[in-house]
C-alpha cells in the first residue's frame, strides 16, 4: 500500500462585506477568525475571550441535583464513598479532582483505577464486590460506566448506590443506576456535548461547592473550586477532547493554573518533563505530561499517576514522576516495535485492504492503539490492533473522518463482549475464538463504506502569504487562539516557491527533518517531524505547509516554521 499524497485546502481570502464585519482585528486575524466560522465581532469575541456557552452551569446537567444529594447525604452520614475511574489520563485526573474534592469537602472516600491487564476497561463485577466488601455504600465513576449495564444491574443488587459520570456515547440500553450524568444522554437539554470525563467530574464537583455554599456550609478553609482547573486541562487536552465552547474555557483557564503549579505531583512531572512552567501550552500536554500520565496504565497499573496527582509529599511526587518519565520511555520503544510488526501483519495478506487489521498474542495491550493511531496516520485507513489472548482478544481502533469506528463496532455487538469510543477511535473485547468473525465482517463493512471512495488525507491552511511578510507581530495574533487543539487547530499558512538553503535529519532513525528556507528577502529555520524521508528527494524549491510559532532551545527563543507537509514547487493538486 502506497502512502498518500495530502490534499491541501486553503480557505478562499476574504471578500469586502466580511472584511468590514471583522474591521478591529488585523488582516491575518480576520482572516483566521472567519475560516472558523466566527464573522461578526460578537461572536469573534466570545471566542478569543474564551467564554462558555450561556447555561453551562452544573445543575443544568440531567442527574446532577440527584447526584449532589445523594453525595452531601453520604458524607454527613460518613458513609464510605469510591470514585471509580478509568486508567487513561483523562480517567486518572477524574479520579484524583472528584477525590481530593470530597476528601476537602470531609467525605469517607477512596479512589479505585482498574487495572488494564486484569480487569479491563470500565466496571467490573470483582471490583464492585471487593467495593461492596470493603464497606462502601456509594460508587462514583468518571469517565467510564455509561456502557455497562449488566454491571450496574450487579450493584444495584448488591445494595450499592452508582452514580455514573461519563462523556461516551451511550448505548442503546442505558444502565440502571442512582444517577447518571451523560450530556449525551436523551433527554438531557445541557448546550456543551463535548465535556471530557474530568470536565465532567469538575461540574459535579462545581455542583457540590454550590449547594454548600447556599445552604452556608462551605468552609473558608476548603481550597477553591478553581484550583481543580489544572487537572481539568490536564484530563481535557490529554483525552483530544474539542477545544472549542466550555472546554477551550475550561482549559484556558486551567492552564493559568498550570503554569503557576501548587500541585507537589504536577511540578514533578513539569521538571521530569523538561518543561518551563510559565511557558507551557496545551501542545505541551499533549506532547509531554499527557503521555507520561497515560504511560503508567499503559505498561502496569494507573495507580501511579493517581498517586502522583493526589500526594503533597515532595519525596513520592519526585519518585512517582521520575517512573512515570521511565515508562514513557519504554512506551516510546513498544510502540515503535509493535507498530512494525502490526504494519507487516495487516499488509501481508490484502495490501490495498480499505481496513487495516493485525492481532497477535505478543502485543502489549495499552499500546496497541498508539500503534493502530500510527498506522491510521500512515496509511490514511482505519486501522485495528489487537493483543491476542487465550480466551480473550483487546483491541484498539482509530479510524478517518469516513468511517465512524463505533458505528462499525455496533454492527458486531452479537459477538463483543464489550465495545464503545467515538466516531475517531473505540476499543473491544471479545472471545479469541471469534477474531476472524470480526476482522472478516469489519474489513466487508469498511469495503463497503469507503470501497468506492479515492481516500486521501486533507490538510487545511488559513492563508497563503509570501514569507517575507510573516513578521513577528503576527504571533501575537496567534496567542489569541489558544489554547489549540481538536476541533481548533494552530493557524496555518501556505507559502510557495521556496528555495532550500540547507538540510537534514534529526532525531532518532532519522525520523525528523530539520531545513532552512528562503524566499530571497526573508530566511527561516523549520523543523518536518516525521517526515525525514525527503532528505533524499528534497527538491530545490518547495511549496510548504505549516504552522508559524515561537521555539524554545536551550533557553533561547527563536522564529521558526513548524512544516505539516511539503511538495515540489508547482506541483498541482
Amino acid at each position: 500500500m502506497s502512502l498518500p499524497n495530502k490534499r491541501w485546502i486553503i480557505s478562499s481570502p476574504l471578500l469586502a462585506e466580511e472584511e468590514a464585519n471583522l474591521q478591529p482585528f488585523s488582516p491575518v486575524l480576520r482572516q483566521i477568525l472567519h475560516n472558523r466560522g466566527y464573522k461578526t465581532l460578537e461572536t469573534a469575541h466570545r471566542y478569543l475571550e474564551a467564554l462558555p456557552p450561556p447555561g453551562t452551569e452544573a445543575s443544568y446537567l440531567l442527574g446532577v441535583p440527584e447526584s449532589v444529594s445523594r453525595i452531601l447525604s453520604a458524607i454527613q452520614k460518613e458513609e464510605a464513598i469510591a470514585v471509580y475511574g478509568d486508567y487513561d489520563a483523562d480517567g486518572v485526573t477524574a479520579t484524583a479532582l472528584l477525590y481530593l474534592a470530597l476528601v476537602a469537602l470531609g467525605a469517607n472516600v477512596r479512589g479505585y483505577i482498574p487495572n488494564r491487564f486484569d480487569e479491563g476497561y470500565g466496571l467490573n463485577v470483582d471490583a464492585l464486590d471487593t467495593l461492596h466488601e470493603e464497606g462502601i455504600g456509594l460508587v462514583v465513576t468518571v469517565d467510564c460506566g455509561i456502557r455497562s449495564p449488566e454491571e450496574a444491574e450487579h450493584a444495584l443488587h448488591l445494595g450499592l448506590d452508582l452514580i455514573i459520570t461519563d462523556h461516551h456515547q451511550p448505548s442503546h440500553q442505558m444502565p440502571h443506576a442512582y444517577a447518571v450524568i451523560n450530556p449525551k444522554q436523551p433527554g438531557d437539554s445541557y448546550p456543551d456535548k463535548n465535556l471530557a470525563g474530568v470536565g465532567l467530574a469538575y461540574k459535579l464537583a462545581c455542583a457540590l461547592y454550590d449547594q454548600l455554599e447556599t445552604e452556608g456550609r462551605l468552609l473558608r478553609t476548603i481550597p477553591p473550586i478553581t484550583d481543580f482547573l489544572d487537572l481539568v486541562a490536564l484530563g481535557t487536552v490529554a483525552d483530544l477532547a474539542p477545544l472549542v465552547g466550555e472546554n477551550r474555557a475550561l482549559v484556558r483557564a486551567g492552564l493559568e493554573h498550570i503554569r503557576r503549579p501548587h500541585r507537589q505531583g504536577l511540578m514533578s512531572l513539569i521538571g521530569v518533563s523538561g518543561l518551563a512552567p510559565n511557558r507551557i501550552d496545551a501542545s505541551n500536554i499533549s506532547f509531554a505530561l499527557g503521555p507520561r500520565l497515560n504511560a503508567a496504565g499503559r505498561l502496569d497499573s494507573a495507580l501511579a499517576a493517581l498517586d502522583l496527582l493526589t500526594t503533597q509529599e515532595v519525596n513520592q511526587a519526585g519518585y512517582l514522576a521520575q517512573l512515570l518519565n521511565s515508562q514513557n520511555r519504554e512506551r516510546q520503544e513498544l510502540t515503535r516495535e509493535i507498530q512494525v510488526h502490526a504494519e507487516q501483519l495487516a499488509l501481508a495478506e490484502d495490501p490495498e485492504a480499505s481496513l487495516l487489521f493485525a492481532a497477535d498474542e505478543s502485543f502489549n495491550p495499552g499500546v496497541v492503539g498508539l500503534a493502530a493511531s500510527r498506522l491510521t496516520e500512515q496509511y490514511y485507513r482505519p486501522a485495528i490492533v489487537a493483543q491476542r489472548g487465550e480466551q480473550f482478544t483487546r483491541g484498539s481502533c482509530r479510524s478517518i473522518p469516513e468511517f465512524h469506528i463505533t458505528k462499525a463496532l455496533d454492527e458486531c455487538a452479537d459477538i463483543l463482549v464489550h465495545h464503545g469510543g467515538h466516531a475517531a477511535a473505540a476499543g473491544f473485547t471479545l472471545q479469541t475464538q471469534d477474531l476472524p468473525e470480526l476482522e472478516f465482517r469489519l474489513k466487508a463493512i469498511a469495503q463497503r463504506e469507503l470501497g468506492s471512495l479515492t481516500l486521501r488525507p486533507t490538510i487545511s491552511a488559513d492563508l497563503e502569504i509570501p514569507l517575507s511578510e510573516l513578521k513577528p507581530e503576527i504571533l501575537h495574533d496567534l496567542e489569541k487562539l489558544q489554547p489549540t487543539g481538536q476541533d481548533n487547530p494552530p493557524a496555518s499558512f501556505v507559502t510557495r516557491e521556496l528555495k532550500v538553503v540547507r538540510s537534514r535529519t534529526v532525531g532518532k532513525d532519522n525520523a525528523h527533518l530539520k531545513l532552512s528556507v528562503t524566499d530571497g528577502r526573508l530566511t527561516y529555520d523549520a523543523i518536518a517531524f516525521r517526515q525525514g524521508h525527503w532528505i533524499d528527494q528534497m527538491p530545490p524549491r518547495i511549496d510548504m505547509l505549516y504552522q508559524f510559532e515561537v521555539n524554545e532551545y536551550n533557553g533561547r527563543l527563536g522564529l521558526q516554521l513548524n512544516v505539516r507537509d511539503l511538495k515540489p514547487a508547482g506541483l498541482t493538486d
